[in-house]
């Protein structure tokens, strides 16, 4: 087999320096290696922490996290659980938390549940068996371990979305308040002067979807603009591209559009605006788009787009926030981020 002089045979992983190895480079006992690698210097002089120093950067050793675990009974590892990478939202709020969490001296693991279950279940229990310190659910599906762990009290963190079942937002939660947007939507829609109303919206097991769903309907009821059921379509599935796409094919076979729609995401809105341009219909003259997270594509492609804007950059700072009220037992109250309608149509 193929030798390579730095790295072994090829095909393998490289074989990670050892702390041995460090020791011998540096000239000094293991016991002192291992001692300045965590934090404890008194016990040798500037120049001997500098050859170790230099030994580790040299030979690229890293502690094994496990054993250190071990001895503390934690880690510095917080996992990630996202119901869907592809949504650009989600992959936002995921860079803003990584940003946060290793300036706070964690390391972040990032996984796709997919929206499942048991993808769900799988990913968690992968990350108990690597003894991660927090699990932040990016959006959460109800699950056999999801119950399991929330019954012996892991150290959950609840993002965008909170737990299905739940009647009230949880303590150990961040995010925005989505009823409150979904109203917003319909006020915004009645300052304009837009009476005939529509909405297409992704799957309702979602809280976050239900709760803007709920918010802008009961709203828009409120004032005497109550949605009629052929202004309505309710898709399924994660693509939400094809949810807006085939939004507009439900609503013109069940009549005239609305000259507003509320999409309860952009992605449903890009969806819908391509159908639309197809048909040669035009936005905003003829029907107004409101679009929901105002992810950060929009300003580049999506100038005909108005969305409820969610502080995504916020989140990192709050995550670590809510995981460190937990770890410490310390204020744990739900961080409500705030939200504004973005017009730019």
């Amino acid at each position: 087999m193929t030798q390579n002089p730095n790295h072994g045979t090829i095909g393998k992983s490289p074989k990670m320096a050892s702390i041995t190895a460090v020791a011998k480079q540096a000239g000094v006992s293991i016991a002192t290696v291992s001692r300045i690698m965590n934090g404890i210097v008194n016990k040798s002089s500037p120049a001997t922490q500098q050859r170790v120093r230099a030994a580790v950067e040299e030979l690229g050793y890293r502690p094994v996290s496990h054993g250190q675990s071990l001895r503390r009974g934690e880690s510095r590892v917080v996992s990630i659980h996202a119901v869907n990478l592809a949504n650009p939202t989600m992959a936002a709020i995921a860079a803003s938390a990584e940003t946060a969490l290793r300036a706070a001296g964690y390391t972040m693991v990032l996984c796709d549940t997919h929206d499942q279950p048991d993808l769900q279940d799988t990913t968690l229990l992968d990350m108990r068996a690597h003894l991660v310190r927090g699990y932040v659910l990016l959006g959460t599906i109800d699950s056999a371990q999801l119950s399991h762990f929330r019954n012996h009290r892991e150290a959950l963190l609840y993002v965008n979305r909170r737990p299905q079942g739940s009647t009230s937002t949880p303590d150990d939660f961040v995010g925005i308040d989505n009823k409150a947007a979904g109203a917003a939507v319909a006020a915004y829609f009645q300052k304009r002067g837009q009476r005939h109303c529509g909405l297409i919206h992704g799957a309702l097991h979602s809280p976050a979807t239900s709760d803007r769903v709920d918010g802008y309907s009961d709203t828009l009821s409120a004032i005497g603009q109550g949605l009629k059921p052929h202004h309505i379509f309710a898709g399924q599935g994660l693509n939400h591209l094809q949810i807006g796409y085939d939004g507009i094919n439900h609503l013109l076979q069940n009549g005239a559009l609305p000259d507003a729609l509320f999409c309860s995401s952009d992605l449903i809105a890009y969806g819908a605006h391509r159908r639309l341009s197809e048909l040669g219909i035009q936005i905003p003259r003829d029907i107004v788009l409101m679009g929901f997270d105002d992810n950060p594509l929009n300003d580049w492609i999506a100038p005909w787009l108005n969305s409820v804007s969610v502080p995504y950059p916020k989140f990192g700072q709050a995550i670590v926030k809510g995981l460190e009220a937990i770890w410490n037992q310390g204020d744990r109250r739900a961080q409500i981020l705030p939200f504004n309608i973005v017009e730019r149509a």
